[in-house]
């Protein structure tokens, strides 16, 4: 069938599975990331003016790679399926672009030819090729990770054996698994000496999605390395404490509550996810001819304004364990800052939202609201 998407026709396979099986997958759904790429590769080329080279290494249909030649990239569409292949050029072809397709595995393209931006969005986990990425890209390393369930905790031994962490399934686990994912791309790319800055980061339908931007020395992947620690949770409370380091501290009593049900997590990212600079000026590169536009737009007003805290809390979660009704956001976030506390919401959800104050501390604040 065809599909009009960000400006360019391309034909995609009909198709029931969500890319299980042989055939060349498109998935309708991920119109959000793909538009959101694009605005985010047209920003980056201005914080990066030499950057020209891009590599969609799991083309599939393509239209990922067609999208980006077409805003001016110097692409190559890369997959090992030869159906794919033939995919990839009809759709460059279809709307008259140049563009490089290779019938190759995509660790042996990253391994044989460098990039100044490149993209891995397999199904599935991107750990067999976070290697080959970091080890031979200039600038750029953009990751989608679809097993959400390993990466937050949810598969706990999975998770353990992909990603090098302990995860721990919480009342935060979107975030969770953002911070699993960027501990293990940290520690991926300082093998390499580089060191990575996450510019943009999102948890959206069931994957996780950031961009990583690359400096290339043995102390930038110290300084990256100096991000990772542990967070503490207590189950009882919902009390959370965190510290940086690769070496844990368990807590075996939890400080507000007395409770003995204390998860340790990590070592997970602990710094920022995103730099709301950069994500003010992807925001401003959207433009009509994305069909997801103001959803991505909602997205980034809500990352640019998002608290750089390793955890967030919910609401309704709190309220729960206190048997306490839920009130509207913006009043509860507002007394909380009332009381003298930052407070942000978060893109995790509706009812989610990030702040310095204790659980306590949020429990007494918002006691009237």
């Amino acid at each position: 069938m065809r599909v009009s998407e960000g400006g360019v026709e391309v034909e995609v396979p009909e198709q029931a599975d969500e890319g299980i099986g042989d055939e060349v997958f498109f998935n309708p759904v991920q119109e959000l990331n793909r538009d959101l790429t694009v605005a985010t590769l047209r920003a980056y080329r201005d914080r990066e003016p030499r950057a020209e080279y891009y590599l969609d290494a799991m083309a599939a249909s393509g239209v990922r790679g067609v999208r980006a030649a077409a805003d001016g990239w110097n692409a190559t569409l890369a997959d090992i399926d030869e159906s794919a292949v033939e995919l990839c050029r009809e759709n460059l072809a279809r709307n008259d672009l140049d563009g490089e397709v290779v019938q190759r595995d995509a660790n042996a393209v990253m391994h044989e030819e460098v990039f100044d931006v490149v993209d891995i969005d397999p199904f599935g986990t991107p750990i067999p090729f976070a290697d080959a990425a970091f080890a031979n890209t200039r600038d750029l390393v953009c990751v989608t990770a679809t097993d959400t369930a390993p990466l937050c905790g949810a598969h706990f031994h999975s998770g353990v054996r992909k990603y090098g962490a302990v995860p721990r399934n919480t009342d935060y686990h979107a975030e969770m698994g953002v911070r699993v994912l960027l501990s293990a791309m940290a520690r991926t790319a300082a093998r390499y000496d580089a060191g990575v800055t996450p510019i943009l980061t999102h948890a959206t339908n069931h994957y996780v999605r950031t961009y990583l931007e690359l400096d290339h020395s043995a102390s930038d992947a110290n300084a990256a390395i100096d991000e990772l620690g542990h967070v503490y949770h207590c189950e009882d409370c919902l009390h959370r404490e965190h510290d940086e380091g690769l070496i844990a501290d368990p807590i075996d009593t939890c400080p507000e509550c007395g409770g003995e049900r204390m998860l340790t997590a990590g070592p997970l990212w602990l710094g920022p996810t995103h730099d709301a600079e950069f994500v003010a000026a992807v925001r401003d590169e959207l433009d009509e001819s994305m069909g997801t536009a103001s959803k991505v737009e909602r997205l980034l007003d809500t990352l640019e304004g998002e608290l750089h805290l390793p955890t967030h809390y919910d609401q309704h979660r709190l309220c729960k364990e206190w048997s306490r009704t839920a009130s509207g956001m913006d009043e509860f976030l507002e007394n909380l800052r009332d009381a003298g506390f930052e407070a942000s919401r978060t893109h995790y959800g509706g009812t989610t939202f990030k702040t310095r104050a204790t659980v306590e501390a949020i429990r007494d604040a918002t006691r009237d609201a």
